[in-house]
């Protein structure tokens, strides 16, 4: 038996290898040749989605009919859109659209650098809550479908599939006609959950219920079949739910995959993808999340507290375990101290990337005033393409983790204010709220997916 093993692993190997090797050469052509369009300064790359040629092009090389869709889209949902993206467009092109907007808005008006473009954004938002549908397919039963775990480190998926599912968001839709995208309701948390066996560890059990809904749902509605699921949209913060879409070749090379692990390295595609943060409620009280000391009272430089696992934590252990009085880095967390008052009494919060990239500390940080250190490879920041991460927290490489306390040392004051008052604006677009506020992290979300269905970013 043995003697096979090596056989066998050879030919995975050459397998897997050959498939990475396709697929990056799949990325490298389709970044050249489709379109999106983009917030930028210059209106030569404004170009509308959902185009023929570009819809075409796509059904080619995901093995796609493009005769197959008897069921022509909706003009005025094309309409809306077209007509969201104009307005959008008149929005970026405004010479003092970098700065503030001129919207009137009771709840918040976005303004200062922690936006790419804040009057793009406003406009955006403020279309997309007049307009935006989502249709949520009714078919599948819980607990695998339209219910979700709201508390631990996978609650952003919970609380999503239960607001969706209750219409507490207010962009669902009942009328299929009418919506703009389509949600995928399943749970990648509660399908492992249920279906998992971890003795036998048959990941399989991911293509069996996904698969099996996606054809259950093109069979019954004409929807997915028509745009080949451009407009659909799955959402999950479990590690595997890359994964999960992996068994769907036009769910995994079409749709728009909503994931905390948003690691490039597993083919997260930022064009279509969209990151959301992972937030951590150990218990689902979402009471007390935030607060903090006032910057002259932080008396610790930098703080970090957590286990040894992936590649960039056994790191920063190495060079900072116990080692020093300004650093303050811990595998465990010495009795007497408190994890969640040590982040609020910190200037930095250390951030590595852990298993996965995505860590719930950032959003813990921003939460407790605390400038975020992130160090991670491969990650795309939650909201990125509205948030400038760079004005209100701090990039270190793995590569330069021995230096870390002397490039927090040398930020000057003037530039630490800077990122706390950015912490301090951007925690209405982290904070989770029940129900949802306009401008929180629930809404963040939707206008992600939003962007995505008009082809928009702000760079």
């Amino acid at each position: 038996m043995r003697d096979y093993i090596p056989k066998y692993l050879n030919a995975f190997l050459l397998a897997f290898a050959t498939f990475a090797v396709g697929f990056a050469i799949f990325i490298a052509k389709d970044s050249n040749s489709s379109s999106h369009l983009y917030f930028s300064t210059s209106s030569s790359l404004w170009t509308s989605s959902f185009s023929p040629a570009f819809i075409t092009e796509k059904r080619k090389r995901n093995g796609s009919n493009p005769g197959s869709g008897y069921w022509k889209r909706d003009g005025k949902v094309e309409a809306e859109l077209a007509t969201a993206r104009a307005l959008i467009r008149e929005a970026q092109l405004n010479y003092n659209s970098t700065t503030s907007s001129p919207l009137v808005d009771e709840d918040y008006v976005p303004h200062g650098d922690i936006y790419r473009n804040p009057y793009a954004f406003h406009r955006s938002y403020l279309l997309m809550e007049k307009m935006f549908k989502i249709y949520v397919y009714e078919e599948g039963d819980p607990p695998i479908f339209h219910y979700g775990l709201c508390k631990d480190i996978y609650s952003m998926e919970g609380l999503f599939l239960n607001f969706m599912e209750n219409d507490v968001l207010k962009y669902r839709t009942r009328d299929p006609d009418k919506a703009h995208v389509y949600f995928l309701p399943f749970s990648v948390v509660m399908i492992l959950h249920h279906l998992f066996d971890p003795v036998v560890r048959d990941k399989a059990v991911l293509e069996r219920v996904i698969a099996d809904y996606v054809q259950i749902i093109s069979k019954k509605y004409p929807y997915w079949n028509t745009s080949d699921g451009f407009d659909h949209f799955m959402l999950s913060c479990h590690d595997w739910g890359h994964r999960a879409t992996w068994y769907v070749k036009k769910l995994f090379f079409n749709s728009i995959r909503v994931l905390c692990n948003a690691n490039i390295s597993e083919y997260f595609n930022p064009e279509k993808d969209a990151p959301f943060p992972e937030i951590n409620l150990l218990t689902g009280d979402i009471n007390n999340l935030t607060g903090g000391l006032d910057p002259i009272s932080r008396t610790t430089l930098a703080f970090f507290a957590g286990k040894s696992h992936g590649k960039i934590r056994p790191v920063l252990l190495n060079h900072w375990k116990e080692k020093d009085k300004d650093i303050l880095v811990y595998e465990n967390l010495p009795d007497g101290l408190d994890y969640t008052e040590m982040m609020r009494k910190s200037r930095f919060c250390i951030c590595p990337s852990g298993h996965e990239v995505a860590s719930p500390r950032v959003p813990e940080a921003i939460y407790s005033g605390c400038v975020p250190v992130l160090i991670s490879e491969n990650y795309v920041l939650p909201f990125s393409d509205v948030l400038n991460w760079e004005k209100f927290s701090i990039s270190v490489s793995v590569k330069e983790i021995p230096e870390l306390k002397r490039i927090l040392m040398d930020i000057p004051e003037e530039r630490y204010m800077r990122l706390y008052e950015g912490v301090k604006k951007v925690k209405r677009h982290i904070l989770v709220n029940d129900p949802p506020k306009r401008y929180d992290v629930f809404n963040m979300i939707i206008h992600s997916i939003w962007l995505r269905r008009l082809n928009v970013k702000l760079l």
